[in-house]
């Protein structure tokens, strides 16, 4: 994965969350609980790394608002 952005984290409440899972099912489930509680800016798909097990998924949060209809 590419190094995170200072932009994603400039101010309060903006977060960027790695997720690792097994498999990409999983990881876009516990995507879709963050987005329950918090406004995402959503992956679309997953990163599997070389030689690390399972893949990797990175969405970024915004705490400040909640999210949208």
């Amino acid at each position: 994965m590419r190094p995170i952005n200072d932009a994603h984290v400039a101010e309060p409440g903006l977060a960027v969350v790695e997720v690792a899972a097994a498999d990409d099912a999983t990881a876009f489930a516990v995507q879709e609980l963050l987005a329950t509680r918090w406004a995402i800016a959503p992956a679309n798909r997953t990163v599997r790394e070389p030689g690390e097990p399972g893949v990797r998924l990175r969405c970024y949060l915004d705490l400040r608002r909640q999210p949208g209809p």
